[in-house]
Parts: C-alpha cells; structure tokens; sequence
C-alpha cells in the first residue's frame, strides 16, 4: 500500500508542535481533537500517558508527542516505512469496516422504503428488478465515493506528517471577506499551504469563486497555495473548472499537481507514496 524511504526526509524533532489531529493507532483511527475529555482520558490511559490534572489541550499534546517519539524512534532505526505502512493499513481497515457498517445499514433501511417510483422508472423502459439495483447501487455508491476520498487523503496527510513533524491542518483567518470566518490548510508544510483532494468532480461555478477567494487569502498569510488532486475528472464541465483552478492558482504563485503529477508530488516531498495501484518491497 505504501511505497518509498524516508531518504527526504527532515531530522526527528521531538520538541515539534503536533498539528494534524489524526492519529492511527492499533487500528483505529484517532481523531484527538473530536474526543470529549472522558474518551481521551481512557485512550490516554492506554497509552500509559498520566491524565491527572491534565486539561483536553494538554492530553492532545501528550498523544501527539507519543506519536511522535514513536514515528522518530522509527526513523532513527530505519523502520519508518514500516511503521506507516503499518498505519495505513489499519487506516484501510477502519475505513473498510466502517464502510461495510453503512452500506449494511442503508440497505435495510431502503427495505423499508415506499418504492411506488418505481411505476416510472417502468414508464421509463427500467424493469423493476433494475431498478431497485440502480437505487442500492446509487445510495451505497456515495457512501464509497466518501470513504474513499477520506481514506486516501488521510493516507497522505500520514505520509507528509512522517516526514514533517511540523506540519499539520492548520487554520487561518479571512481577510478578505466576513463568510467563511476561517479558511482550512489541509497539511501547512513549511510556507507551502497544501490541499489534498483524492478528486473533485463538482460542475458547480459557484465554487470557483470560493475557491479564489481562499487562495487569495491564504497568499494574504504569506503562505503558497498548493492544490494536490490524485484523481483527475472526467466529464467535460467539471475538466473546465479544473482548467480554471489551475489558473488561479498560477494566478496567486501557486502550485497545482493533478493525476500523475500530484503522486509524484507527494513521493517528491514527503519521501513516502501511498499509491493504491503499485507497492514495493522494503531495501
């Protein structure tokens, strides 16, 4: 699942702030930042990590400098690659598993729906057995579509954190307008201020507005917009807003990676690739 060394990759910094909020461990995927204080108390304690009289923000501070000794306790044994393939995988289970949960919830739930449309889909030429699949198949389809995303840029968010302990989501102010208050970063690596999308198929033209306007504020913070897609689109509308993205972005000095360009970017910077379709042995 995940191929690469660690030959890029900057010196363990114990003492580095921890910015991502998402943490694998044992199998499971550690969101710290969304755990009320009783949760992240008991996952405290199976850490071993001492919770007494220690406020949400500084339990968040402990998990994230265990992981991180343990990330650079890794690279100093040159087991790293090791190590984050073994996350990864369990990122792939967890979201495999939670995926199987839903899709198995939602096609109980569709037994118990009114199918009387399914008179116009006949109307329509669409037999009714055909047409309850195409149902199943578009309510559990965007339960895939989502996980899946969510799972590869999770993937890579592991892979930049590997190789910069620095880094992480990070939020900064609008300085250009009063909606939204904050403009997300998905991984601010240095002054480079990455996003990460698995795709983006949207055809909607409002987005390229939006999009524009976090680009430029992010440029206003002093930083570079970097837009890292992994999967190109592949109908004509949503290409063109693609096109014009990236001409933004050239716009503002910033970078855009996309299909190819964008793994080879991740690999280039992080030293790690989580590619799906390819996987090498360890050297």
């Amino acid at each position: 699942m995940v191929s690469g060394d660690a030959c890029g990759a900057p010196e363990p910094d114990v003492n580095s702030p921890c910015k991502t909020g998402h943490l694998s461990n044992s199998g499971r995927i550690m969101k710290i930042e969304k755990m009320n204080k009783k949760e992240l108390d008991e996952y405290c304690k199976s850490l071993d990590i001492d919770i007494r009289e220690k406020k949400k923000a500084e339990l968040i501070n402990a998990v994230c400098a265990y992981e991180r000794e343990r990330i650079n306790r890794a690279m100093l044994n040159g087991d790293s690659l090791r190590l984050l393939k073994e996350k990864v995988s369990n990122l792939a289970d967890e979201y495999a598993g939670n995926l199987k949960s839903k899709i198995t919830a939602r096609k109980e739930e569709m037994q118990k729906d009114d199918n009387s449309h399914y008179l116009i889909y006949r109307v329509l030429g669409i037999p009714h057995d055909e047409g309850v699949l195409i149902d199943e198949y578009q309510n559990t389809g965007r339960f895939l579509y989502k996980y899946a995303g969510s799972f590869l840029e999770e993937a890579a968010t592991l892979c930049m954190f590997f190789a910069n302990s620095r880094g992480g989501k990070t939020l900064v102010e609008n300085t250009i307008g009063a909606k939204p208050k904050t403009f997300e970063i998905d991984f601010l690596n240095g002054s480079d201020a990455v996003e990460l999308k698995w795709r983006d198929a949207t055809t909607d033209g409002d987005h390229i507005t939006k999009e524009h306007t976090r680009v430029k504020v992010i440029k206003s913070h002093g930083y570079k917009p970097v837009r890292v897609m992994f999967y190109y689109p592949q109908r004509e509308q949503a290409i063109q807003i693609q096109e014009t993205l990236k001409t933004i972005y050239a716009g503002v000095d910033g970078e855009y990676y996309a299909g190819d360009e964008a793994w080879d970017y991740l690999k280039n910077i992080s030293g790690y690739d989580p590619g799906l379709t390819h996987q090498e042995n360890d050297s």
